[in-house]
């Protein structure tokens, strides 16, 4: 049995309701298991985003968190263009990513209603492919700590179903996020956004050198990172750190293509 293409939007095909449902299991086993000793705040988002991008019928996804002092900043991103588009959308300060997180509400846009509520933004958007657009806050009981940002190349917007399943796995990421702090006593938000943001510097300086010593784009590059952590059962930034101190091992580099074993 498959889903109605009216209301199913993945990657520009059709999913069993079994699938999803696979895939919602595994992405919702993944948001709950934070109450580890080594969590790891950026794998944990860019799983987030990945997970919204096989789920959710979105192209890119990326993370934003609270930075401590009414702002937001940049944590992760499912590509390339997704992590720049971002970086434009804050320093723009207009979006819908910033507009979930100030007003507690998800907020989404086609390519027209894009370009009204955002012109500058949705210019910018639209001339690197994306047209569709969604900012989901993660809140937890009205505490709004950051925003979950879904665009599309397509200009099909979301639909109610995918909106419950975005607002349900940011919900659950907030939660998880939320429960860390609590175990951390006290050293709340700047110290666990510090430390994210210090281990994505590790993670892009990563990708740069396996993306020229492999001779692949930056997001072929990251997808060779992600497989790598996986099968070596490793937290991303500590394959990261391996990888710009050169001790992951020198067949790492000299290996082609995007797929890792």
């Amino acid at each position: 049995m498959t889903e109605d293409p009216s209301t199913t939007f993945i990657t520009g095909e059709d999913r069993s309701g079994a699938d999803r449902e696979r895939l919602l299991a595994r992405a919702f086993l993944r948001l709950a298991d934070t109450l580890v000793d080594d969590f790891d705040v950026v794998d944990f988002l860019h799983g987030l985003s990945a997970d919204a991008v096989s789920i959710l019928g979105a192209q890119a996804a990326g993370v934003m968190l609270d930075d401590g002092r009414g702002g937001l900043r940049l944590v992760a991103s499912s590509e390339e263009r997704m992590r720049l588009l971002e970086l434009f959308e804050l320093q723009s300060e207009q979006g819908p990513c910033l507009d979930a997180f100030r007003t507690g509400t998800t907020q989404q846009a086609d390519a027209t209603e894009g370009r009204r509520r955002w012109p500058g933004f949705a210019g910018v958007a639209s001339e690197v492919g994306f047209h569709a657009m969604c900012g989901v806050p993660l809140q937890l009981r009205g505490r709004v700590i950051g925003a979950l940002n879904l665009f599309r190349h397509s200009d099909t917007s979301f639909s109610g179903t995918e909106i419950v399943l975005a607002q349900s796995m940011a919900q659950v990421a907030a939660i998880g996020l939320l429960q860390q702090r609590a175990l951390a006593d006290g050293h709340l938000l700047a110290e666990q956004l510090q430390a994210a943001l210090q281990s994505r510097v590790v993670i892009e300086q990563a990708k740069g050198m396996i993306a020229e010593y492999r001779n692949v784009s930056v997001d072929e590059a990251f997808q060779v990172l992600r497989s790598r952590a996986r099968n070596h059962n490793l937290r991303l930034t500590q394959l990261a750190q391996q990888v710009t101190a050169k001790t992951v091992g020198g067949d790492f580099f000299r290996s082609s293509g995007g797929q890792e074993t």
